[in-house]
């Protein structure tokens, strides 16, 4: 997959001739260099000395140079989803695909074996000396599996309701350990008996355990940003070392080096546990790069998965305004900037959140939307969620989240939001193919461009034409709307990351913002990173 090799950040620039081919007048610039990651988890260090990462998102596994940081894709798409990984004594490759609900591995031949499918949630995974192979459900679920590692029988369950046993490894002692995620607590279980009982606690969001060659106990938190080294004994813990939050993962080399990952930065970072010095490896600027939106002073907003960050766009310095579990949000992937108001909503977590313009003001993530594609507060204070698979536009009232009406119904795969000047909505129909407005009090739509190739993130230029993503032809059109007439001013872009099995198309929003002076901004899922088109 040569989209995944990431190449220098200038290279980009390179890139604008075929970009925008169609049309002279813009010409595409890089603002954020790319990321090596589309998100990162699991990690694990083979026998050989391979780190190995694993995504969720991007659906791979890569391997990342130790002393370099470059990075390469070690199993592609789409069976290489992995949110945790290890590697077995017969050198045998397992993982787990949390979104497909399935455990893979991959033999030393290049046989590759589906041990479990239709559990989704599968999380974490950990072989014994023995070869015996467990993995556990986590979020979507919460049960402990024992795999068959040849892949002929099913998965045992051993127990459930443990509380979100979470990254775990084997002891010396033969017993399983992990972090009970919900419960901030560090469990031991015997595998054989199924019995549980508790070793640490006093975590904030633990995610992760794993052993060195000595015994010693290792384990992040990923709320606290900590790693810490805990007596199984007595359960007190001591501080190794401090990095942000969003620690995912970690894992020794046959050295007794750690490694660890962090999610909200797609980095892979080595920690001294002598020192408690800690040293990046390889990160990157943004994390997914979702939606983006534009505020009045021209800062480009970004739902970034595990973060919403704000980048200018002439000096491509980035801010960043929050990131999971160190603060109150969920997972955003779309956001939009309206009546002085930030509303970001999270397809995959069922949540909207409204933010004021400055960002540090927040309200609570609400959660119960099927699927919601995008929000934006309109000048009464409520808020218009698209809710992707229902098909629905839902207005929630101002102050009262409770009251949720709909507004337009039978819409195809309706995402993105935008207003437009005398109050009315525009809606990309994603899987209709077409932009429709809708007017918030009535109801009432009307089709305003249709045979549109899936799209996804637009906004209305300075001369009121729409600036409109077409996803499933990696190009960007501007429409306009009274004579329907359509130019390229971008094609050949690197949009359209593809979605996981029985996911939503849309998966990672491509957004498109239109600066004041006819730039026009959008977001890649395929370099991870923030592109201009710069007119004239």
């Amino acid at each position: 997959m040569n989209f995944m090799k990431r190449t220098a950040f200038f290279a980009a620039i390179l890139f604008a001739a075929s970009a925008c081919s169609d049309s002279e007048e813009y010409t595409q610039e890089a603002i954020t260099a790319p990321s090596p990651f589309h998100g990162i988890h699991g990690i694990t260090v083979t026998k050989e000395g391979k780190i190995l990462a694993g995504s969720v998102v991007g659906s791979a596994i890569y391997e990342v140079d130790r002393d370099s940081g470059a990075t390469s894709i070690y199993e592609g798409p789409p069976e290489g989803m992995a949110d945790d990984l290890e590697e077995g004594p017969d050198g045998t490759l397992a993982w787990t695909a949390f979104l497909d609900g399935k455990v893979y591995a991959r033999k030393t031949d290049g046989t590759l074996l589906t041990l479990a499918e239709g559990l989704p949630g599968l999380n974490s995974i950990a072989w014994t000396d023995e070869g015996r192979l467990f993995a556990t459900q986590v979020f979507l679920g919460d049960a402990l599996y024992e795999l068959d590692p040849s892949g002929e029988n099913p998965p045992r369950e051993i127990m459930s309701g443990m509380g979100g046993l979470n990254g775990f490894d084997f002891g010396p002692d033969g017993k399983l350990y992990g972090p009970l995620w919900f419960k901030g607590q560090i469990a031991r279980v015997d595998v054989d008996t199924g019995t549980l009982d508790v070793v640490a606690e006093g975590f904030a969001t633990p995610a992760a355990v794993n052993f060195n060659s000595k015994g010693d106990l290792y384990a992040v938190d990923t709320e606290a940003g900590h790693v810490y080294r805990v007596n199984t004994d007595t359960g007190a813990k001591t501080l190794i070392a401090e990095v942000s939050p969003a620690i995912d993962n970690l894992a020794f080399d046959n050295e007794d080096k750690l490694f660890i990952t962090n999610m909200a930065d797609n980095a892979v970072i080595a920690v001294d546990t002598e020192s408690g010095e800690v040293e990046t490896i390889v990160s990157g600027p943004l994390a997914i790069a979702g939606d983006i939106a534009l505020n009045e002073e021209g800062k480009i907003f970004v739902a970034d998965l595990f973060a919403i960050r704000k980048v200018d766009p002439v000096s491509s310095t980035i801010e960043e305004i929050a990131r999971v579990w160190s603060s109150n949000i969920d997972y955003p992937l779309s956001i939009s900037i309206a009546n002085g108001h930030v509303a970001v909503a999270a397809l995959t977590a069922g949540a909207v959140q409204v933010f004021n313009e400055a960002g540090d003001a927040s309200s609570e993530p609400h959660h119960g939307f099927t699927t919601p594609a995008d929000a934006i507060v309109l000048s009464d204070g409520s808020i218009v969620v698209s809710e992707y698979a229902r098909g629905a536009l839902v207005r929630v009232a101002a102050d009262d989240w409770d009251n949720r009406t709909d507004i337009a119904t039978g819409l195809e795969g309706p995402a993105m939001l935008k207003l437009n000047g005398d109050g009315m909505l525009y809606v990309s129909e994603n899987l209709g193919g077409q932009i429709s407005r809708i007017n918030p009090d009535t109801g009432e739509r009307i089709v305003v461009a249709h045979d549109l190739s899936a799209p996804e993130g637009f906004d209305i230029m300075p001369d009121g034409r729409l600036a409109v993503a077409e996803v499933g032809a990696k190009r960007i059109v501007a429409i306009d709307l009274e004579s329907g007439e359509s130019e390229v001013i971008g094609e050949n872009l690197p949009i359209g990351f593809e979605a996981p099995e029985d996911t939503p198309s849309l998966f990672i929003p491509t957004g498109v913002a239109v600066a004041k002076n006819g730039d026009v901004y959008y977001s890649s899922d395929i370099d991870v990173r923030i592109y201009r088109l710069r007119k004239g």
